[in-house]
């Protein structure tokens, strides 16, 4: 049986995102906790590009599709837990190995979930946080408190613990049925192409002089979207029955 060589391709970036995740698990158990974040972070680059190149090359498969959702949840859900249990959860005794335990398990029934629901089309939304930007901000805070601990020490114990009950809370995101909007599908039709550079020249270098405090801002939005969205419409309802 002759296999096309364009099918190892997404594969191939699939798999390098899950040897990432080992190597970032790797490092933090050594206590290099800052290259383990990053590792985390080019994971995420090889997983948006496994499935564009499956689709641009047509070559998307079933074994494809299982074998991403293995990878994010080695990359995602194992790496973060682990690197935020070396870093500050074993502090915190049975309360961070259950944070740690239950990020793990929450993110694969979401990613199971996602597999179930989902047709061969992007969707439009996400019901339930996508496990990659729960690991954005888990990773995040971790690369802020690591920067600020080195200039005010006195935060570093606050910043643990509100990340620690946050990464809980991010846990029970993943598997609600909040709506979280998907950027794959945006029509950009309505805006044009010259504000849309403009834009993103404004966001890269913001991006490039203040890299972590872009990515925590940018990921905190993102996950307190779907809560205050839902709580406006639940209003909205409320008010439109009276």
């Amino acid at each position: 049986m002759r296999i096309d060589p364009l099918y190892i391709l997404p594969n191939l970036f699939t798999g390098a995102s899950i040897y990432l995740g080992i190597l970032a698990i790797s490092y933090a158990f050594m206590g290099r906790f800052s290259i383990a974040c990053w590792l985390v972070m080019i994971s995420l680059i090889f997983d948006g590009l496994d499935g564009r190149v499956a689709r641009l090359t047509g070559t998307t498969s079933k074994f494809g599709v299982e074998f991403d959702s293995l990878a994010d949840v080695v990359a995602f859900g194992v790496a973060p837990a682990m690197i935020l249990f070396f870093y500050t959860g074993f502090y915190y005794g049975k309360f961070g190995v259950v944070v740690a335990g239950l990020y793990v398990v929450f993110g694969a029934i979401r990613l199971a979930r996602f597999n179930v629901t989902t047709s061969s089309n992007e969707p439009n939304v996400f019901i339930g946080l996508p496990i990659p930007a729960a690991a954005v901000f888990i990773i995040g805070w971790l690369l802020f408190e690591m920067y600020l601990s080195g200039i005010y020490t006195e935060y570093s114990s606050g910043i643990l613990l509100f990340l620690m009950i946050a990464s809980l809370v991010v846990s029970l995101l993943m598997v609600s049925n909040i709506r979280y909007p998907s950027f794959k599908k945006m029509n950009l039709e309505k805006f044009s192409f010259g504000k849309i550079i403009v834009l993103l020249m404004l966001v890269l270098a913001i991006l490039f002089i203040y890299p972590i405090f872009t990515i925590v801002t940018l990921i905190t939005l993102y996950v307190c979207f779907g809560p205050i969205r839902a709580t406006y419409y639940l209003f909205i309802r409320r008010f439109s029955r009276d």
